[in-house]
């Protein structure tokens, strides 16, 4: 199994955080110490593409007397007109909650987004809005809906260095300006908030439903996943393991079974997902065949982790280890405080995971937004770098 493990906490931290997963470790930090750029370009530019949009997804339902369409999905085929080395297989992005595909276009303070980035290396991208979200269009009368307020966004995303609300929050320095309101990056920021479904399950089964329908009409492709979306990733390649090439998942929602930071108590019963997956042997009831125990954290700076007993039957996730999975992870973010325990998980049910944590290859002071933060792209190349390794 290939393993890229990074992590940074202390150096003795490591072997506790990792343990028996350390494996190559420090050859693999290498690998991708090698591959990060010194400086980070500033870049306003964007990248020539052109452009078509459609929707898939969908059905359609019958609500009082009226005919509707529900659970469609908006998405935007970007192709790049100048460059020469063609990519064979599509990078289709999936957003997090509360959000659209305009995250990947542009940042908010006006620079080149990870769109651009991947135009510029030969990619046909695919960008999405989620179904009921965005120009995915949501029936009023189909649940309900919520939205982030400012003092949530500030917390943990823009400014959570000001609350240190986990034991990483003091680490960030990368997002544009002062993350408060007023500020004109972070206006920006908020102002493409959106409104969201509140029913979980719901959400769920509108996203699988409609990227799975996405990839049967692209074919096989790359799925580059934030927060949120991550277990959608999981349930698309779960359903279509044959089209999916590889994910890069940037801080999937997480960890398994139990909810941290934000909210708390079970959650996501079959482990990375809320939604069934496909178990070896078969899993029907999750809750007593998936024989769960928690390890404690091995210190004040982590979580626990819930992860399969190991004097239990550990059952195996066969459709999700057909292909390569990068987990990645910012330096100072919420998740630094329990992304390790959704790797050893995926290690666990036996996936293809590699785990990178950006600041033990020099890139620091990232929270949840990398992507759109001050070394958008310093970040961007490693994983370009990785998929032309992993993808050949």
């Amino acid at each position: 199994m290939r393993f890229f493990a990074s992590w940074l906490a202390c150096s003795a931290s490591v072997s506790l955080v990792l343990g028996g997963e350390l494996g190559t470790y420090n050859e693999t930090v290498a690998w991708f110490k090698e591959r990060v750029s010194a400086t980070v370009p500033d870049v306003t530019s964007e990248v020539p593409a052109t452009r078509t949009y459609f929707y898939v997804g969908g059905e359609y339902v019958t609500i009082g007397e009226a005919e509707y369409l529900s659970g469609q999905m908006y998405v935007e085929k970007l192709v790049p007109t100048t460059s020469n080395n063609s990519v064979e297989y599509p990078l289709v992005f999936m957003t997090g909650g509360s959000q659209t595909g305009t995250n990947w276009l542009n940042t908010p303070d006006g620079r080149r987004g990870w769109a651009s980035y991947f135009l510029s290396q030969g990619y046909t991208i695919y960008i999405t809005d989620q179904p009921q979200r965005g120009r995915s269009a949501w029936i009023p009368s189909d649940g309900t809906v919520s939205i982030s307020n400012v003092t949530f966004v500030q917390h943990y995303f823009t400014s959570p260095e000001k609350f240190n609300t986990w034991p990483q929050a003091h680490l960030h320095t990368q997002f544009p300006g002062t993350g408060e309101p007023g500020d004109a990056t972070f206006d920006a920021f908020f102002a493409a908030e959106v409104q969201q479904q509140t029913n979980a399950t719901k959400v769920a089964q509108n996203n699988v439903r409609a990227f799975t329908a996405l990839l049967d009409k692209i074919g096989a492709a790359v799925l580059l996943s934030h927060s949120q979306a991550g277990p959608y990733g999981w349930g698309v390649a779960d359903a279509r393991p044959d089209l999916v090439k590889a994910i890069i998942a940037i801080e999937p929602e997480g960890p398994p079974f139990e909810n941290q930071i934000i909210g708390s108590g079970p959650a996501r019963p079959w482990g990375l997902t809320t939604l069934p997956l496909t178990y070896e042997p078969a899993v029907t009831d999750p809750a007593t065949e998936l024989v769960k125990e928690v390890i404690p954290a091995p210190s004040s700076n982590f979580s626990e982790c819930v992860l399969q007993a190991a004097n239990s039957t550990i059952r195996t996730l066969p459709n999700l280890s057909q292909f390569p999975v990068l987990l990645y992870q910012s330096e100072a973010s919420y998740h630094a405080y329990y992304d390790y325990c959704t790797y050893k998980y995926m290690v666990q049910t036996g996936m293809d995971v590699d785990y990178l944590h950006l600041a033990e290859v020099g890139i620091h002071g990232n929270s949840h937004f990398s992507f759109m933060e001050l070394n958008n792209l310093q970040i961007a190349p490693l994983l370009s770098a990785w998929l032309r390794r992993v993808l050949g």
